[in-house]
Formats: structure tokens, C-alpha cells, sequence
């Protein structure tokens, strides 16, 4: 008989657990809060500006993030060190077809496939991003505080049909060359 009970709580505890559902929340990005800074480096030197966040949200279970997806406006990539004239020429040429082509290709897009703990309040996060209509795998880190969260990107531009004084597609551009490496770093309120 005590074994019978026994089983009957063990079966009820499993039928219990096995229909209990994580607590998921999906939080949306205030865009106005949130900031994303990129910065290109070329072999004379570099430059750094700022593309607006369109959409995005993250998506956490029992506060742990597990996913989360980005549409950032190609449109709105401003330059920062420059002033006048010159402010003008590089954003003007950043929206080219030379660069990122943002008449044909307005948006890009990061939609994360894989998220994993990497610690206390950091994870590893592996997404598709999609420049240009090109998709491609990308890894990186996100720390999450609060309503807070920081993410650092290393993106090959190569990897996404942007060839202007690209090493990967041109030879001897020497002092011309820019590097195919851009960096974007974004702090996100939600």
C-alpha cells in the first residue's frame, strides 16, 4: 500500500512538472533609449557613427535570455567625426550602392538561432544576420542588467557583398584599403 501511494505522488509530481510551462516574456526595445555606435577602420585611420534600431526584442524564460530579434534602419547610419561637407560625402556614400545599397536594401536584420549562459548575466549569442539581403551565422557576447543590455559585434563586410577598397576583392589599393571589419557595439534599454 505505501509503495502504491508512493507511486501514484511520484506519477502525479511527473504528470504535474511535465505540464508546467517556463515563464516566458518577450520585451520590446525602446528604441529611443537604445543606441547602436559603428565604427569602420581604414588603413589611414577610421571612422565611427550611428544607425538607428528600427524594431527589436528579447525574449527571456524565468529571466534568462533565450532569444531575440533586430531590425536595424540602414537608412539612418549617421557619421560623428566628420562635420559639414565631408559628414554629407561618407553618409551619402555609406547609403551607395558602393556600401550598403539602403534604396534597394533599407533594413538589415539579426534574428538570434542559439542562446547559451556564459556566466552570471553574460551569454553567448549565435544569430542570422542579414546585410544586404545576404544572410549569414554570427557569434557573439550580450550582458544583460536589469532592463539593460550590451552586445559588441565584429562583422566581416566581405561576407555581405559590401567590396568598396576591399583587400578581399581588390589588390594593390595599398594606403586605400579599408578594412573589411566593422564594429558594432550597441546598449539597449528595454
Amino acid at each position: 500500500m505505501k509503495n502504491s501511494i508512493k507511486t501514484v505522488l511520484v506519477l502525479v509530481a511527473f504528470v504535474s512538472f511535465s505540464f508546467t510551462t517556463l515563464k516566458r516574456e518577450i520585451k520590446a526595445i525602446k528604441i529611443e533609449e537604445s543606441k547602436v555606435v559603428w565604427k569602420g577602420y581604414k588603413v589611414t585611420g577610421s571612422h565611427h557613427g550611428t544607425i538607428a534600431i528600427q524594431s527589436g526584442e528579447l525574449v527571456f524564460e524565468e529571466d534568462k535570455l533565450v532569444g531575440g530579434e533586430f531590425v536595424i534602419d540602414m537608412k539612418s547610419i549617421t557619421v560623428n567625426d566628420l562635420q559639414g561637407e565631408y559628414k554629407g560625402k561618407l553618409e551619402g556614400h555609406l547609403k551607395s550602392d558602393d556600401f550598403f545599397g539602403v534604396a534597394n536594401h533599407p533594413t538589415s536584420s539579426l534574428v538570434f538561432t542559439n542562446v547559451e549562459s556564459s556566466g552570471k548575466n553574460a551569454y553567448t549569442v549565435t544569430g542570422d544576420l542579414t546585410i544586404k539581403g545576404i544572410t549569414n551565422p554570427i557569434t557573439f557576447t550580450m550582458s544583460v542588467y536589469g532592463s539593460k543590455a550590451t552586445a559588441s559585434l565584429k562583422i566581416d563586410r566581405s561576407k555581405y557583398d559590401v567590396r568598396y577598397r576591399s583587400t578581399s576583392f581588390f589588390d594593390n589599393l595599398k594606403d586605400k584599403a579599408i578594412y573589411d571589419e566593422f564594429d558594432l557595439v550597441s546598449d539597449l534599454q528595454f
